[in-house]
């Protein structure tokens, strides 16, 4: 469906192509070439941003909040604010920013970084059933736009797009149904995401007609075979990303710039191809 056009031929909302930055230096569990362009500027991540700015195909930046996660360093709210804030501060780009998905201590760590970012329009999340309330609050009283995040479910998924908006505007929620990497469960995926689609387009579906993200970066390289060698790994993220913009993705989540610069090579071809 979503490369069908029939009508004009046009594509009014294109897909957003997001690059995923983390608050931190890499783990070292992470292959160094996944990293190789922004080596000299892991150390900072308001200058990792700021790198990326000179590939004119991202079309976002994704901060991944890892330091926050209680497995992880467990870091401060404040320091994440700062953080966040000073990328903010550094790049023109839109910003994702995604907490460590513990839905705890999101909810201690996602409202002050809401606040260091007041009114600047950007997505926060994962906004989840165990949180929303604290969250979607947080989020709306600065201006900002919700991720709402179930298990691959769409019965959870209206569920929770209902309870947030008793007091969120259903205009500012984006879902985030969960997205596994290629060999990892992404069948399910797409056809959960089929189904989203199709709820909102042709029984109009209000809690189905959100925007959703693929958030998958994380989760194609946590497997062993995109780590194992860099063609191979970008193939696996490239693969799982096309698969899932054929499904009806609108935001897309990658870690390697070759792997976001193939996709959308692939997606721009088959554009042109449907306008002819």
């Amino acid at each position: 469906m979503p490369f069908h056009f029939f009508d004009d031929g046009s594509w009014p909302n294109p897909p957003v192509f997001a690059l995923q930055i983390l608050d931190r230096e890499p783990p070292e569990d992470l292959p160094t070439f996944l990293y190789e362009p922004f080596k000299d500027a892991l150390h900072d991540p308001a200058k990792w941003a700021k790198k990326i700015e000179e590939f004119d195909y991202v079309d976002a930046i994704q901060l991944y909040l890892l330091s926050t996660d209680p497995a992880d360093q467990d870091s401060p709210p404040e320091k994440a604010a700062e953080a966040t804030r000073r990328v903010a501060e550094t790049t023109s780009l839109p910003l994702i920013i995604y907490g460590s998905g513990d839905p705890d201590k999101d909810a201690k760590v996602l409202p002050t970084v809401c606040e260091a970012v007041d009114g600047m329009n950007y997505l926060i999340g994962p906004v989840q059933k165990e949180n929303y309330e604290v969250l979607g609050k947080a989020i709306l009283a600065h201006g900002l736009f919700a991720s709402a995040q179930t298990p691959m479910d769409i019965n959870l998924l209206k569920e929770l797009n209902v309870k947030l908006g008793h007091f969120f505007p259903l205009e500012r929620i984006v879902i985030d149904p969960l997205s596994p990497a290629l060999g990892y469960g992404i069948e399910y995926t797409y056809s959960l995401m089929e189904r989203i689609k199709q709820l909102g387009e042709i029984i109009k579906d209000k809690m189905t007609q959100m925007p959703m993200i693929a958030d998958f970066a994380t989760e194609v390289w946590r497997s062993k075979q995109a780590r194992e060698n860099e063609e191979q790994g970008i193939l696996w993220e490239a693969m799982t990303s096309l698969s899932l913009l054929t499904a009806g993705a609108n935001i897309l989540t990658h870690r390697h710039l070759k792997s976001m610069k193939l996709v959308k090579e692939m997606y721009e071809s088959e554009v042109k191809q449907w306008q002819k």
